[in-house]
């Protein structure tokens, strides 16, 4: 059957009747069509995984409870989407009318209230993460390299503050090593072009010299006898450096005045948009999977505290209803915007079918409002919270998994770490049980199931 008439004919059904009368879509009544596999060995796929540092409020956006006790819903109402049945958080508009081209997880749960914790069993796909474990980043790093000169992996927006994961978990490569690590191209997402420092050599060298230098470290690392796979890994990290620094397309995709005006304003003068946009031509150059932190830059008369966005007990003297940037108000009307342009920029490029994007942070907050030091907020809650999936073949206007009434427990369908991180993998057509080790046979990429719509 022909690919493109499968892949339409597919979703037109999952999108009709996807919501039930209890607002569930586990789709099990499906199973021939979510067994298809339509993806092509051909075309690598490609991931932006956005981060929502500190955790968003999932009452508050992707699974409000208008009929919950008023302490626990908050002061925001529900809106209705493009999907019939399906509501998300009245500060959400952007995405609501496009919720056809996505997919929203209800049910993702874990039992740890510790932000560094989280986030590194998120970074791994692991609900207990050995400390050399790769990151999902390095494992896409490893199993399905970038084809350009460009590196296979990007990280956009350094974690920050007390509650950030170890560097190792997220900057590293674990045990595929350093060669699959990411490249860090911005911090605090301030700086416009901020990686472009990474690929200028000094102003008094020259490429001539600069290739000179590369030629004599190669002479001496023969000359003092390194074994041959150490002199082989490093001479060609050291040569992947060498054509980035003296090619001119690492310079151009990271090159932000190449945008119209447009486009910019499309995504949002901020930190965020800025990434985001950033994310976008790296995809489109080749890179294979972009990690941005959602950080969304200060409000007006705001002082710098933390990136930790979404982190939303009250504590900084923002309650997580204001404006300030540690509030709903400020930071996801914006997130909304940003994120909703990335989706339709890749859809008007043609780049949505084979681009995953990621919109998830390492837990929710509690159903229940409280006070914190200075402001009201939410505090930790890893039992039960949401996640949204677009593009690379997911299917839209679906909901996946159901909380209860206050959506403090997974009432059906939870997905857990080791589940969510195999469902990624397998959307960008690597093979969850995929084997890292040298010798094949130990260290699978996953050991989580894919959800049955990928």
């Amino acid at each position: 059957m022909n690919a493109t008439v499968s892949r339409a004919t597919r979703r037109d059904v999952l999108r009709r009747g996807t919501i039930g009368a209890a607002g569930s879509a586990a789709l099990l009544q499906l199973p021939e069509l979510l067994a298809a596999d339509e993806r092509s060995p051909g075309s690598p796929r490609s991931c932006i995984f956005i981060h929502q540092y500190g955790g968003l409020s999932q009452l508050d956006s992707w699974d409000p409870k208008p009929n919950a006790p008023v302490e626990l819903r908050g002061p925001y109402s529900p809106i209705s989407t493009r999907t019939p049945g399906f509501q998300v958080g009245e500060l959400m508009p952007s995405l609501a009318a496009i919720s056809d081209r996505y997919c929203v997880i209800r049910s993702l749960s874990h039992r740890v209230p510790v932000h560094n914790v989280a986030n590194e069993m998120l970074l791994a796909g692991s609900s207990s993460p050995a400390a050399d474990a790769p990151s999902l980043g390095a494992i896409v790093s490893r199993l399905s390299p970038s084809r350009s000169n460009l590196p296979s992996h990007v990280w956009l927006q350094k974690f920050g503050g007390g509650a950030a994961p170890a560097e190792k978990a997220y900057l590293g490569g674990g045990f595929l090593g350093i060669e699959h690590a990411p490249l860090l191209a911005a911090d605090r997402g301030l700086s416009r072009n901020a990686g472009l420092g990474a690929f200028s050599s000094p102003d008094d060298v020259s490429a001539q010299r600069l290739q000179t230098r590369a030629d004599l470290l190669q002479n001496l690392q023969q000359s003092h006898g390194i074994p041959d796979s150490q002199f082989n890994r490093m001479t060609s990290l050291q040569q992947r450096a060498l054509d980035l620094v003296q090619s001119g397309s690492a310079r151009r995709a990271f090159d932000l005045d190449q945008e119209p005006a447009a486009m910019h304003d499309r995504y949002g003068r901020h930190p965020f948009g800025s990434n985001l946009l950033l994310a976008r031509r790296l995809i489109e150059s080749g890179v294979r999977l972009v990690n941005v932190v959602a950080w969304m830059g200060l409000a007006p008369n705001d002082k710098f505290v933390s990136v930790e966005t979404w982190d939303m007990h009250g504590n900084a003297g923002i309650g997580i209803f204001d404006n300030g940037w540690n509030g709903l108000g400020w930071a996801l009307p914006r997130a909304d915007a940003a994120v909703a342009a990335l989706i339709l920029d890749l859809e008007e490029r043609g780049l949505l079918e084979s681009t995953l994007v990621v919109f998830v942070g390492e837990f929710g907050r509690t159903p229940r409002i409280s006070r914190g030091a200075s402001a009201i907020g939410r505090d930790h809650w890893p039992n039960c919270y949401s996640a949204m999936l677009a593009g690379a073949g997911i299917p839209g206007g679906l909901v996946y998994g159901e909380s209860d009434d206050t959506a403090a427990w997974v009432r059906e369908a939870p997905v857990s770490p080791e589940d969510f991180g195999a469902t990624i993998l397998s959307a960008l057509g690597i093979r969850p049980d995929s084997r890292l080790s040298p010798d094949g046979f130990t260290r699978p990429a996953s050991s989580g199931h894919p959800l049955p719509f990928v």
